[in-house]
């Protein structure tokens, strides 16, 4: 006999009982995640294994990815004779003085953007968003002629300020701008009741608010200029001791032979570090690109 209890009970869905009847269904999903992660962790994996390899080996066995005897005369050669000691340098310099440099001008104007209703602001919005579709080689133009003529070609701080003004900045801003404007508003009023201005409103009390977009505007931006090529190829083509880690990769590549194994290396070289920084910051990263979406 069926109780009243027993009758009201729902009756499984179709779904819920192929769940139950395939258990295996269910990780489908899974595993096609973990070949694709696989899939897409591989060539990392495979150039990491290259660089603890010698070229007899490589050439062996170019597929397996344990090194049957691993070496590091592959990362001395890349550190002394290729010269990645200095182009680590200059690329360290590079990198931080773009990252100074675009936090100053995009967080400022960000906060302006996201803040403040002025004349031309739509506009001015909207020139930034048109940026993004702009190609990286059609600028290249009027930033050699501006270096040029500024006798900053050749130099350190060249490669910087063109860094930091390139196209990337447009996120930058927008970013920012959505930031700053999702900050409450009895915020700002409250300093300046205690007597705080414009820029103190914004060094004091805003500046300390938007630590997550700052971070995050700070990992984007090392990672474009670490990994940069085409402006400091230009910008240092008669100044090879100015070269960063991406243009000193030239180093392995000869007019008919190629050093494989010490080209990995020095690529394992130039990635570690910013892989290991944004490790270190990506809860900071994700924080700030959702605030700034949300708001």
């Amino acid at each position: 006999m069926i109780t009243s209890h027993e009758s009201a009970r729902p009756w499984p869905s179709s779904q819920e009982g192929a769940g139950r009847r395939f258990p295996a269904f269910r990780l489908l999903p899974h595993l096609g995640l973990i070949v694709l992660g696989t899939l897409w962790v591989y060539p990392f994996v495979w150039m990491a294994s290259v660089a603890f390899k010698n070229d007899q080996e490589l050439f062996a066995s170019p597929l397996s990815i344990i090194p049957a005897q691993p070496t590091l005369a592959n990362f001395v050669r890349a550190w002394t004779l290729a010269r990645f000691d200095l182009y680590f340098l200059n690329t360290v310099i590079m990198t931080g003085g773009a990252v100074v440099v675009t936090l100053l001008t995009v967080t400022m104007a960000g906060y302006v953007l996201g803040r403040y209703r002025f004349t031309g602001r739509n506009v001015v919005i909207f020139l930034f968003a048109v940026s993004l579709f702009v190609p990286p080689g059609y600028i290249i133009v009027p930033l050699f002629g501006i270096a040029y003529q500024l006798g900053l070609l050749n130099t350190l701080l060249g490669v910087i300020l063109a860094e930091a003004g390139s196209p990337q900045l447009a996120v930058f801003m927008l970013l920012a701008a959505g930031y700053f404007n999702r900050l409450p508003n009895e915020v700002a009023e409250a300093a300046r009741i205690d007597g705080c201005g414009f820029l103190g409103t914004f060094w004091r009390v805003m500046l300390p608010l938007g630590a997550p977009i700052i971070v995050t505007i700070c990992i984007m931006q090392t990672i474009f200029t670490w990994n940069a090529f085409f402006i400091p190829l230009v910008f240092t083509l008669t100044a090879s001791n100015l070269r960063p880690l991406g243009v000193g990769m030239f180093a392995f590549q000869g007019e008919y032979t190629s050093d494989w194994t010490g080209m990995a290396a020095g690529a394992l070289i130039g990635i570690v570090p910013v892989v290991a920084v944004f490790l270190a910051l990506q809860r900071y990263f994700i924080e700030g690109v959702a605030g700034a979406i949300k708001g």
